[in-house]
């Protein structure tokens, strides 16, 4: 009597294992190349897709990092606690920015490598600002601080300026601490809580 063989199927991924999938694969390779030389057939490659796969997940690198973006907002939002109102709200954003500091710090060494390249190609930094004040206008959120109307848009612009600034110092921190970022963040929204004294925020 002959045995059967079965053949065993490769369990499907669904949208969202494919995109952690991706994003893992592109980051592994960014902290191994400058990001600005990798292509999206080297991310295919070590993600272990087909460039019609990787299509599937992703309009193009730009893409790539909003997905990246939302992940950073996501590890954030779940890692700050509710907001204590009658706390100061410098106190609530320093805690929230801090804490997605420290999530950065996961990818530290293919983030170096993309910034990099982003000052080498300012149009990559440009095409990245949409997902930057979405992610600030989150941040806020989360630290109880209005992002609606003008005084919200503001706000939020002013928060993307806070982080950005920062983001060079973080860039040069390797302390376990992450010391000079936190004091360049508490610099930065010195600065920021001046500047909103004076508008009508």
């Amino acid at each position: 009597m002959s045995k059967k063989t079965t053949s065993k199927k490769k369990p499907v991924q669904t949208g969202g294992d494919l995109r952690d999938r991706v994003l893992d694969s592109a980051l592994r390779v960014a902290g191994q190349m400058p990001w600005d030389s990798l292509s999206l057939s080297d991310i295919a490659q070590e993600a272990g897709l087909s460039l019609s796969d990787l299509r599937d997940v992703c309009e193009d690198k730009a893409d790539i990092l909003g997905l990246y973006g939302r992940r950073v907002d996501r590890r954030t939002l779940a890692g700050v606690s509710p907001p204590d109102l009658s706390s100061p709200e410098k106190d609530r954003l320093f805690d929230v920015l801090m804490t997605r500091f420290d999530v950065l710090n996961e990818d530290r060494q293919a983030l170096v490598s993309i910034l990099g390249s982003f000052m080498r190609d300012p149009k990559q930094a440009v095409i990245s600002l949409p997902h930057l004040t979405r992610s600030m206008m989150w941040m806020a959120e989360s630290a109880g601080l209005s992002t609606e109307g003008l005084g919200g848009a503001l706000r939020i612009l002013g928060l993307s300026a806070v982080y950005l600034n920062v983001l060079r110092t973080w860039m040069q921190d390797d302390s376990m601490d992450l010391s000079m970022t936190m004091a360049a963040l508490d610099k930065n929204l010195d600065r920021l809580e001046q500047i909103a004294g004076l508008l009508p925020l």
